[in-house]
């Protein structure tokens, strides 16, 4: 049956009133929110209280005589209270739903268990413990050392183990900077920094953790008075070495097995497309085909999931001939000794020694520049950013080696190397030799 008359529904007032009626155990009376709707009434407690001697029954006020400190806090968890409530009755009035007095407070009461008072560090400790869960390790470790450094700078500058989000503020951000910067952080970490912190409060406000309103990030150009991340300077300084260096590193005869294998890995990863030192110590048997004629690496990015396939050049194939006979346990054995299969079994286990693993080489193959004479510092970072560099150089089209690769956008590389002919990228290779 249809409608007659077109119905609006009615939106509910919301006052907190002092509630005299009720006399508390000190003497005081409660403030409590009360809900008006078609001539039905909801009180709900605040947990607030004062003293008649401090109330003003004529201007309904709080006496300026109460201490000041006390009455602004008083007032403003007076008004937030209020607040919450006529948000909740104004949210049902515009969805035009029926709905009386215990609706109003439910919607209010869903909204405030959603703003809970969940600190930072804590919520951070949250995320981190998802995202293990679902094994996203690289973002688990990123958002770990962001509460690790926040936690240092929390407990010396504020005495505390954690902040409320309220605490967030574009002086929080200034100050942080400062102290970061002061400590000799680099503008590339201080970006990651922010860009993390930056996701983490964007998400608490998403999840109903913390309010819009004290957002410290600038949105848009108009909002120049807030903290900017994108000011710091994330170019990364051309590291890349020469080919004659590359000769030189080959000569060198490490002392002991741990250079050795930061040297492998270095040549390795030249030679391999700059393949990445996480995807480098994960590679099993099974990824490789060691052939007389054309020997071949194939395997799955793990931070974008894309699939590489690429022929192994003599001097890659020689390096995993020469660790075959101490490494080679069947298919599922690791190409180097990096893993262990009975001792890094879980994703964190693997995680970690991967991490632990990296820093030592890192270590060695600046020794190992040294004795090459090469003026670069060595990192893995540098045989990546070499190989497409050199490439480049040869006379290589970009969309071949794609100079996004291990820069701004590694997928986009995956992309590019995938929709060639193996036989397109074959031949890029060798110019490699």
């Amino acid at each position: 049956m249809s409608k007659t008359t077109e119905h609006k529904e009615g939106k509910a007032s919301v006052k907190v009133v002092y509630f005299t009626s009720k006399t508390l155990a000190d003497g005081s009376h409660p403030f409590l929110v009360r809900i008006t709707k078609d001539r039905k009434r909801k009180y709900i407690a605040t947990g607030l209280s004062l003293h008649p001697n401090y109330w003003n029954e004529k201007k309904q006020e709080v006496r300026r005589s109460y201490p000041d400190l006390a009455r602004e806090k008083l007032i403003e968890d007076l008004r937030d209270w209020e607040k919450k409530y006529a948000t909740a009755a104004g949210q049902l009035a515009e969805a035009d739903e029926v709905h009386d007095v215990r609706a109003v407070a439910s919607k209010a009461i869903e909204k405030r268990k959603a703003t809970r008072r969940i600190k930072l560090l804590a919520y951070i400790d949250e995320l981190v413990a998802a995202m293990m869960e679902t094994r996203k390790l690289g973002n688990a470790s990123v958002y770990r050392d962001l509460r690790n450094q926040l936690a240092k700078y929390v407990q010396k500058e504020y005495d505390s183990q954690d902040l409320a989000f309220d605490r967030m503020t574009v002086a929080f951000c200034n100050d942080w900077e400062r102290a970061l910067r002061t400590s000799g952080v680099e503008e590339i970490t201080l970006s990651q920094r922010f860009r993390t912190l930056r996701a983490v409060l964007n998400k608490a406000i998403a999840n109903g953790v913390a309010k819009p309103e004290h957002y410290p990030f600038a949105r848009n150009v108009a909002e120049h008075h807030k903290f900017n991340v994108g000011k710091f300077n994330v170019s990364t300084t051309k590291r890349a070495i020469s080919r004659e260096d590359i000769r030189r590193l080959e000569m060198i005869e490490p002392a002991t097995e741990r250079l050795r294998l930061a040297k492998d890995v270095f040549l390795f990863s030249f030679y391999c497309g700059g393949i990445n030192f996480v995807d480098l110590g994960q590679l099993r048997w099974r990824n490789v085909v060691l052939d007389a004629e054309v020997s071949r690496l194939t395997y799955i990015r793990q931070k974008t999931g894309g699939r590489f396939t690429l022929r192994l050049l003599p001097p890659a194939a020689a390096i995993l001939i020469a660790y075959r006979p101490f490494t080679y346990t069947g298919p599922d054995g690791y190409l180097f000794p990096v893993l262990t299969a009975a001792k890094h079994s879980t994703p964190v286990q693997i995680q970690d020694r991967l991490h632990k693993v990296l820093g030592q080489v890192n270590q060695d193959l600046k020794i190992l520049g040294a004795l090459a004479g090469i003026a670069s510092p060595l990192t893995t970072y540098v045989a990546r950013h070499s190989f497409a560099t050199h490439l480049k150089r040869e006379g290589i089209a970009t969309a071949v080696i794609s100079e996004a690769m291990g820069h701004k956008s590694e997928a986009v590389t995956a992309v590019y190397l995938d929709s060639f002919a193996s036989t397109t990228v074959d031949s890029a290779f060798e110019h490699l030799l």
